[in-house]
């Protein structure tokens, strides 16, 4: 299963994009309106791309009325990203959507200054608003990353998306001034992908949830070595921006490097890593 990373891939502007995924991952939605950092917001780095977005979008209200409508005629199955900075916040959000696949929660982002709640919290508060599946968004800033997915799991969270960006800051070289207009922003890229390996890893041997990760994916080869740390379905991020193409290519190098390596299927590939030693079972559902 192949998605995009939330915030990577607007699916109005790019259908032929969009068409090769499995899943569309919208924007966070926030409750209200955000008009999100000062620019500059973008900056690229030897080995990844530095954003400080902020959460822009909306808010729910417009999303609502005048997104989740136009989305829904991609005819794919859609999974909103809900933000906030309180429980209630993304409670209610929650509460407000029906007729997708399932909500992503949003616990991580690194750019926006203001501390929610704990995520064990949320999630629970999300659980009470909605029958609708959810995957918990962590971030890799986390010491012991397996010990949140334990007590997202414990809160009510049906599945795992790992990893969010890190938090960085790159300067400019002739100033020595941060290049992004709030300094600090969110970092993505190929350096992220041996942390997001590591985090799948972590987090299968932790729970039993099923997980979609991200984080430095650029080719078949990537997607199958989180597969192989016991990911269930893989999204695609910062490679979209460069290479609009990049779902049907990486899709068909999944399977030539499955095959390569004498593999019947993806399936016999999960949480192959994790060796002699059993990762914690998985539920085989994921929602589509």
């Amino acid at each position: 299963m192949l998605l995009n990373a939330s915030g990577c891939l607007d699916a109005l502007t790019a259908p032929d994009t969009v068409a090769e995924l499995d899943a569309f991952v919208t924007k966070t939605v926030t409750p209200l309106p955000r008009p999100g950092n000062e620019p500059p917001r973008i900056a690229e780095t030897d080995f990844g791309l530095l954003n400080s977005i902020g959460l822009a979008n909306p808010g729910r209200v417009e999303f609502l009325a005048e997104q989740l409508p136009r989305l829904r005629e991609l005819g794919l199955p859609l999974w909103v990203s809900v933000g906030g900075f309180s429980a209630d916040d993304y409670a209610e959000t929650c509460s407000m959507l029906e007729g997708i696949a399932a909500i992503e929660v949003n616990l991580s982002c690194p750019n926006v200054d203001e501390a929610p709640e704990s995520a064990a919290e949320i999630v629970a508060a999300c659980r009470a608003a909605t029958d609708l599946p959810l995957f918990a968004k962590l971030s890799p800033a986390s010491w012991d990353v397996g010990e949140v997915a334990r007590a997202v799991e414990a809160a009510g969270a049906d599945g795992l998306s790992l990893v969010n960006t890190i938090r960085g800051l790159a300067l400019d070289e002739r100033t020595l001034a941060p290049r992004l207009g709030r300094a600090v922003g969110g970092y993505s890229g190929p350096a992220l992908k041996p942390i997001a390996l590591a985090a799948v890893y972590a987090c299968r041997r932790a729970t039993a949830l099923p997980i979609v990760g991200m984080g430095g994916v650029r080719t078949g080869l990537d997607a199958l070595e989180l597969v192989a740390c016991g990911a269930n379905a893989v999204a695609l991020g910062t490679v979209l921006f460069c290479e609009p193409d990049a779902p049907a290519r990486i899709r068909a190098e999944l399977a030539e490097a499955v095959a390569a390596r004498g593999f019947a299927s993806l399936d016999e590939v999960r949480g192959v890593a994790h060796g002699g030693v059993a990762a914690a079972g998985e539920r085989p559902v994921m929602p589509v």
